[in-house]
């Protein structure tokens, strides 16, 4: 599969250079700041990386929580919204795919800061490159708003509501992962690209 990921990846950002571009010029006019955002995150074997996505937020509107929160989390730019909505913000993440650091379908990349509250079982899912599509990527977009109320830390919210359940299907994932089914992943991934609707 590694050799799958390496072809397919080259060849995406070949042919998706001139949507790259565009959502690059986007990102930059839309707010002040760099064209990027820069996340660590858990690899395999627990070993941390840096992923790339499109920035989505105002500059510096991550430092005091990395969980967003829906609609109402006013950190987001209006074209970062439509961006997460369509998943294009994710794209640089082939260039982790590239480099190694994730596979085209796996678990979802997950912040370090979360590592300590994962059971020994669920610690499962890091015998797998983490995915830049997948399961968990695709169900899974954002903290459901009916689940918190503004004033409540999402960081809290997530960790009693939406980490293990994430965990469960990325393990089931990890367990009983094959070709078809990662196909499958990727053509739902891709249809998801070219649509307007929210997920």
């Amino acid at each position: 599969m590694r050799a799958i990921d390496i072809l397919a990846s080259l060849f995406g950002l070949i042919l998706l250079s001139p949507v790259l571009l565009l959502v690059a010029l986007l990102v930059r006019l839309s707010s002040p700041g760099p064209v990027l955002y820069r996340a660590r995150r858990v690899g395999r074997s627990g070993r941390l990386f840096t992923m790339y996505k499109f920035r989505t937020m105002r500059v510096g509107a991550d430092a005091g929580s990395h969980i967003t929160a829906g609609e109402i989390d006013d950190r987001i730019t209006p074209i970062g919204r439509r961006l997460r909505a369509t998943k294009l913000d994710e794209l640089p993440q082939l260039l982790n795919v590239l480099a190694g650091q994730m596979a085209l379908v796996g678990p979802r990349p997950e912040d370090p800061s979360f590592l300590p509250h994962y059971t020994k079982d669920e610690r499962g899912v890091l015998a797998v490159r983490p995915g830049l599509t997948g399961p968990v990527q695709l169900n899974y977009r954002e903290l459901a708003d009916t689940r918190w109320q503004p004033g409540e830390d999402p960081t809290n919210i997530y960790l009693a509501h939406v980490l293990h359940q994430r965990l469960a299907q990325d393990l089931h994932y990890a367990k009983s992962r094959n070709t078809i089914n990662d196909l499958r992943l990727i053509g739902q991934t891709v249809k998801m690209l070219f649509s307007s609707e929210k997920a």
